[in-house]
């Protein structure tokens, strides 16, 4: 062992986290996280995530890579716990460098990861129209294949990143997988009588998905990533013991987990903290805090239960002033997202499952001017009062929300970074939601602007 390696201090390493259904502004907090640490880690998800982030007024979109590309000399890793469609990273990667971010020597690829293929896309998208065709509930999937790509890997059938390595093995992995999923698209779902047009006309002849072009597409994209696949879990232990802070970037929200969040209704990854481990390769005792990025309102996009969900779409009313003022459309997809008021029993489940350490509000701006807000602190279920959101849609679905009101402000909150220097009653409502949960509330985002964040506590402070 080197007397350099010895010697160092670990690193400290924090875990940020959504912990409602996503789209709590993520992307910015772990842009700005960047400061203090060298390397940030996506664990788990695919590109149906989406970060937006704001610098110097300059809006970038990112689906895959970590937030932390934005920051020279930082480097980001995807672990193998994210599902990855090369074709999307490198449409990224390129527009990325087409904005002056040098990409490919700071980015690392976990050689475990498994592969969106497009017959994920293809079981995805014809799904959802056969449950629509059938008169049932959507789940309100991104049509990208991310559910349909962790199926194949926990079925122990998934094509991952090292197989691009072998082109023999590839080929006949992937004979085996069109065998399996071609069979369900003509067969169960129809897909000979679906429209199958833009990018996935080059993949399908009669509802089928053709071989060729998948595996040459596939080896084409093979020679460009290999640079920059990695043993990443070894990567991460080793910065780890030689001083590096790493942050670990969470994707969609706690609410949206597969087993802690509105099942069915949910996405197909666990999106909880301590997921961070196995999605990335490290131990446990190396996730020092958690830091739960919570929206000073609610929304969701897609299908499921909402107990808290308003008015939207009606001028004059609470919820559209969240929707229009908050900007509230999807990353990835451009969906309307609906809106509601705070759920402070959903953020206590949300504390329980990711372990929080500390909260994150973002958007407090985007309630500036409601002379009134609304505070969910338990529902009525079944003639019962609970004060923590049950599992599992179906419950959810009857809660009704108990409601305390606490009165708004009118004076701006936009691009305030002091805690004083906050309207007083938006100090008393932050102060209300940290009492109803329990959790101390450590960093408050005042816009989308990197800048504009007010510390309470730097979460890489022992």
């Amino acid at each position: 062992m080197s007397d350099s390696l010895s010697k160092a201090q670990p690193g400290r390493n924090v875990v940020v986290v959504g912990t409602q259904w996503g789209d709590e502004g993520k992307g910015k907090l772990v842009d700005w996280l960047t400061e203090t640490a060298r390397g940030v880690v996506r664990f788990q998800g695919g590109h149906n995530a989406g970060h937006t982030l704001v610098i110097n007024g300059v809006k970038t979109a990112l689906h895959l890579i970590p937030s932390g590309i934005m920051r020279p000399g930082v480097k980001c890793y995807i672990g193998n716990g994210v599902v990855l469609s090369v074709t999307k990273l490198l449409e990224e990667i390129a527009g990325l460098e087409k904005a002056g971010v040098e990409v490919r020597s700071r980015l690392r690829i976990s050689e475990a990861c498994p592969l969106i293929l497009p017959f994920h896309a293809a079981l995805d998208v014809a799904r959802e129209l056969a449950k629509e065709k059938a008169g049932n509930a959507k789940i309100g999937t991104t049509g990208r294949g991310i559910g349909p790509a962790y199926e194949d890997k926990i079925a122990r059938r998934a094509l991952r990143v090292q197989d691009l390595k072998h082109p023999e093995r590839f080929a006949a992995k992937l004979r085996e997988l069109l065998d399996v999923h071609n069979h369900a698209l003509t067969t169960y779902l129809g897909s000979k009588d679906m429209a199958w047009d833009g990018p996935m006309a080059t993949f399908v002849k009669d509802g089928a998905i053709q071989f060729q072009p998948v595996f040459d597409q596939a080896m084409e994209q093979a020679a460009i990533i290999l640079p920059m696949m990695a043993d990443v879990s070894r990567e991460l232990n080793e910065a780890h013991k030689a001083g590096v802070n790493l942050l670990f970037e969470g994707a969609q929200g706690t609410l949206l987990d597969i087993d802690h969040g509105t099942y069915p209704f949910v996405t197909s990854s666990n999106c909880v903290a301590g997921n961070a481990s196995a999605g990335a390769g490290v131990g446990p005792g190396m996730l020092h805090y958690v830091l739960g990025i919570t929206k000073a309102y609610c929304t969701r996009v897609g299908g499921g239960p909402f107990p808290t969900e308003l008015e939207w779409e009606k001028e004059g009313t609470p919820g559209y002033h969240m929707s229009s003022v908050g900007a509230e459309k999807g990353t990835t997809t451009g969906r309307a997202r609906r809106c509601g008021w705070f759920d402070a029993a959903l953020l206590k489940r949300s504390a329980q499952v990711n372990g929080l350490t500390g909260l994150c509000i973002t958007k407090l701006d985007v309630l500036d001017g409601l002379p009134e807000l609304k505070l969910c602190v338990g529902y009525e279920l079944d003639g019962e009062t609970i004060d923590i959101l049950p599992m599992g849609a179906d419950e959810i679905a009857r809660c009704v929300p108990v409601y305390e009101s606490m009165p708004g402000w009118s004076d701006s909150s936009v691009g305030v970074t002091e805690y004083a220097k906050l309207p007083l009653n938006a100090q008393k409502y932050l102060e209300r939601i940290e009492a109803v949960t329990g959790v101390p509330v450590h960093v408050v985002s005042t816009s989308p602007d990197r800048d504009h964040t007010i510390l309470l506590h730097n979460p890489y402070a022992a």
